[in-house]
């Protein structure tokens, strides 16, 4: 019997996690290789609504669910302790379900490897034990898994406590080419959820330690330093450049595609674009501040607004801000983030540097206005500002509001400094060679083919 081989490809069940791997899966699919991608219900129905019928004809992948025993949930609840626990407890038993009921019904084309979110480290440890070739993705940076992986020499020399927690205030330092952490700014360090988001810190440096490959959205010129303290991992990025990729594809949300054809009529150079991803979450103070400072710049701005971005309360905006910048502001729930970015007449990324974000951007040569929220956001932050020079950093008052005032400063500053934006476009180059044909990330990739392959 002529047996072929086929891949499944597993995320973690949130949007920050879908988009990189089902892309991920495509240029797998494009390169020849048989993929399943295997969402959650919850995250199927999400992607299915939100893509076009031409998408779904085009789909090289074949999509399959499992249940993560979140489905009583509703959707404002699904990203706390309960999805964590059913990760560990549930997806797994769910994920080897799966793999046999496709095996048991195309004998001709078996699941040989899966390819696996690093944070759904269960599916991984399936894989093993059912004798399948496993691969690893991590969907952040590569210097936060590097610092999951040093975790114990922390607790050695001192830094943090066995609980994650710092010993002391101070700056932590991973190597001299890696910029520094403050201990406030720990992945895992969180009054609410410390202990949960430590332990599966611990957790993901062990997984990444048992396999053999750890793919990565990165490439080697970006950050060769934080990938040198990764002894498996394979840049294969950034995938917002690779060639035939669809940029609409594995989203949450319908996207609003109508801020193109406004982002045609406007100036080259001339729009902020402003977006934070489809967690973070602000109070109607610092909401307001953001719109007034927007208006106060006096440029023209794109602003992705969800509905949920206010905490704990419906959106307002300051009285007459809608009218008084009707004439140059668009604003809309959720924005094809790559079709904009590449466009011509965006000047900066307001951004919460979620890696994704932070990849969309260098990879069309975007200046960043930085605004972290949470978890690897800080880190990544400081490499925008600090190491690659590309972006600025907004400053947080005594009350911890960022001030109208300290937004207007920070986008003139930006808008006016030409080092970082000829150092934006020159890292742009870099990552276009890096997955162009004998770029790092392109042979990289193709070892990849060849392991899944032989």
């Amino acid at each position: 019997m002529d047996l072929h081989q086929r891949v499944l490809v597993v995320p973690f069940p949130a949007q920050g996690h879908v988009m990189p791997l089902i892309k991920l899966a495509y240029n797998l699919a494009y390169n020849g290789i048989n993929v399943t991608f295997a969402n959650s219900e919850f995250a199927e129905a999400k992607i299915l609504a939100a893509m076009s019928d031409a998408d779904k004809k085009q789909c090289p992948i074949r999509l399959v669910t499992y249940s993560d025993g979140m489905e009583s949930q509703p959707d404002d609840q699904r990203y706390g302790q309960g999805l964590m626990d059913s990760i560990t407890k549930v997806m797994p038993g769910n994920i080897e379900k799966l793999i046999k009921q496709i095996n048991c019904s195309d004998n001709r084309e078996p699941i040989t490897c899966v390819i696996a979110d690093l944070t759904v480290y269960g599916t991984l440890e399936v894989a093993s034990r059912m004798g399948l070739k496993q691969v690893a993705v991590w969907p952040a940076g590569p210097a936060s898994l590097a610092l999951s992986l040093h975790i114990p020499q922390l607790i050695k020399i001192g830094v943090i406590d066995g609980n994650g927690s710092p010993t002391k205030n101070e700056v932590i330092r991973l190597s001299d080419e890696v910029p520094v952490l403050n201990s406030s700014e720990l992945l895992w360090i969180n009054p609410t959820t410390q202990k949960a988001f430590f332990n599966f810190s611990l957790t993901i440096k062990q997984a990444a330690e048992k396999v053999s490959v750890v793919l990565c959205n990165t490439f080697d010129e970006l950050d060769s330093s934080s990938c040198a303290m990764i002894p498996n991992i394979l840049p294969i990025g950034p995938l917002p450049l690779v060639k035939k990729l669809n940029p609409s594809i594995g989203t949450f949300s319908s996207q609003d595609s109508t801020c193109l054809k406004w982002l045609d009529k406007q100036p080259s150079n001339s729009v902020i674009y402003i977006a934070f991803g489809s967690t973070a979450v602000f109070s109607q103070k610092q909401f307001n501040e953001l719109a007034l400072g927007l208006e106060l710049s006096g440029h023209s701005f794109l602003w992705v607004v969800r509905s949920n971005i206010v905490n704990g309360s419906s959106l307002e905006y300051p009285d007459g801000f809608l009218e008084r910048t009707a004439n140059r502001g668009k604003i809309v729930e959720w924005a094809p983030q790559e079709k904009v970015l590449a466009h011509t007449s965006i000047s900066c990324f307001t951004s919460h540097c979620g890696w994704n974000s932070t990849m969309e951007g260098l990879s069309y040569g975007v200046p960043f206005l930085c605004w972290p929220y949470f978890w690897d956001q800080f880190h990544n932050k400081s490499y925008i500002c600090d190491m690659w020079k590309v972006g600025l950093s907004l400053k947080a008052d005594e009350d911890g509001i960022i001030s109208r005032h300290e937004i207007k400063t920070k986008i003139d500053g930006l808008l006016n400094d030409d080092g970082i934006r000829t150092s934006a476009l020159k890292l742009m180059e870099d990552a276009k060679k890096s997955v162009n044909e004998g770029g790092s990330s392109y042979e990289n990739f193709k070892s990849l083919i060849k392991y899944l392959k032989a």
